[in-house]
């Protein structure tokens, strides 16, 4: 029996997730009151979501992703928080049947990066313009807290020239109590862990053996644990098309819920990666999510937790992040490879590297490309890691961003980080469009203190060696 938190619960119950999406008949009157609900920042309930995962008329369809539009210029405005994946190791003693680095696979090449390694690979992404990583190791005893700690202070500590890691995130196996506080003491952001799907037997079908994750409420309670052993910044996710989409989705809400209710602060973020292509896995898997129902999902996401960052990953084509991104998302990886030594090694090819990644990547083009192509949609590409540094995170979080004040902070911290990014690394063309879109930006502000404040900031940064300044 693996440790479990104090009063671990399994608190998803099939029958009654699978009977509301079975029962619940959403007529046009209740599908509304839900928006109306959801427009003034209020979380959604499980049945309040089933009702808007049922709602199949495309009038209603449309409603519902427009307010997911409206909630997330409202909350989130036009920023889009930009972080790189780093995969450390990929030795793995689980056995999940969609991923390349389970332990059956005997084609997968294992590797584990040295520290003068994880050096080299973190300068390669400094010289690109990253700010925020998020570091993944497979699920091995080798991978200790210690080594997992120990690595993130090699991370914060490698620096070259203008370029520095502000936020180091975290995608490991669960951990103990224990096991988290020494992680948190090396000073990490956000703490993932996905149950990849909250159907039971679904789980058990994928997670077959006598391993870590084959125990389906070890896994549910990892980032309870989290909570108990001080990480108050803690990221939930789903692996969409192992089941139904719908209830994967009830999972999420449920589990969102749960955390909120237990620790007063539910996730910081929720992932909603589809599965794809990995060596060794046949892809005929009966739920794969397709495009039109992947757009509802986030949408409807978005509107069930209003205040909890959505993550779009590499996972999906150009073209369709681009059109997802308006349905709520907040975050994105960009330049992204998920080789080991991937950002040193891998040039710019995938397919002759399928041995060494745990699946394939639908977009590998470089940040610049997506940075521009970010701001010619008039978005605002951010770096920000102010709220974490400065301890904005957790309750404290909350009580920022629920009545809306975390804009005044986010618009202005996003704008000084791309001010970084154009004069440091960006491309002339990228410069181009990203000073014109600084501009039309701060035509926008209100002209009080802080704009004031935040021109003369912005002036700092273009004319002097003055890095990261924020508020």
């Amino acid at each position: 029996m693996y440790e479990l938190s104090k009063n671990a619960m399994d608190f998803i119950n099939d029958e009654y997730l699978e009977g509301l999406l079975k029962n619940t008949k959403p007529d046009e009157f209740r599908v509304r009151e839900i928006l109306d609900k959801s427009l003034s920042k209020e979380p959604l309930n499980v049945e309040e979501t089933a009702v808007l995962l049922n709602a199949e008329d495309r009038e209603l369809q449309e409603e519902i992703l427009e307010t997911a539009r409206k909630l997330k210029r409202e909350v989130y405005g036009n920023r889009i928080v930009l972080f790189a994946p780093l995969y450390i190791g990929n030795y793995c003693i689980n056995n999940c049947q969609y991923c390349g680095f389970r332990i059956s696979n005997r084609n997968a090449v294992r590797r584990t990066l040295t520290d003068d390694e994880v050096k080299e690979q973190v300068i390669a992404l400094e010289s690109k313009g990253h700010k925020r990583l998020i570091l993944v190791w497979g699920e091995h005893p080798m991978y200790s807290p210690e080594q997992i700690a120990k690595t993130v202070r090699i991370v914060y500590s490698t620096k070259s020239g203008k370029g520095e890691i502000r936020r180091v995130n975290i995608n490991a196996a669960p951990q103990t109590v224990e096991g988290y506080r020494i992680i948190k003491e090396a000073g990490i952001g956000t703490f993932q862990v996905f149950q990849e799907t909250y159907h039971h037997e679904t789980y058990k079908k994928f997670h077959p053996g006598n391993t870590p994750k084959s125990d389906y409420l070890y896994r549910l309670d990892a980032l309870d644990r989290a909570m108990e052993g001080g990480i108050d910044d803690v990221g939930i996710g789903a692996l969409f098309g192992l089941y139904n989409w719908k209830f994967e989705v009830l999972g999420l809400v449920s589990h969102a819920i749960h955390l909120q209710k237990k620790y007063g602060v539910g996730p910081h973020t929720i992932s909603f990666p589809r599965i794809r292509p990995a060596l060794g896995v046949e892809m005929d898997y009966p739920y794969i999510v397709n495009d039109e129902d992947f757009k509802r999902m986030v949408a409807i996401l978005r509107i069930s937790v209003p205040y909890t960052g959505l993550i779009l990953t590499a996972r999906e084509k150009p073209e369709l992040r681009r059109e997802v991104m308006a349905f709520g998302v907040s975050q994105i990886d960009a330049g992204s490879r998920i080789e080991i030594g991937g950002y040193t090694e891998a040039g710019d090819a995938q397919s002759q590297y399928i041995e060494k990644e745990q699946f394939e990547l639908g977009d590998i083009r470089p940040l610049d490309v997506v940075m521009r192509e970010l701001m010619q949609d008039e978005y605002v590409p951010s770096f920000c890691t102010a709220c974490y540094r400065i301890g904005r995170t957790g309750e404290h979080f909350m009580e920022f961003a629920i009545p809306g004040f975390i804009k005044r902070f986010c618009t202005p911290n996003a704008l000084l980080t791309l001010m970084e990014y154009l004069v440091d690394y960006a491309s002339e063309e990228t410069r181009e469009v990203g000073e014109n879109l600084i501009k039309k930006e701060l035509e926008k502000m209100d002209d009080d203190g802080i704009k004031k404040s935040l021109i003369e900031r912005l002036d700092t940064i273009k004319t002097t060696n003055k890095r990261d300044l924020y508020y």
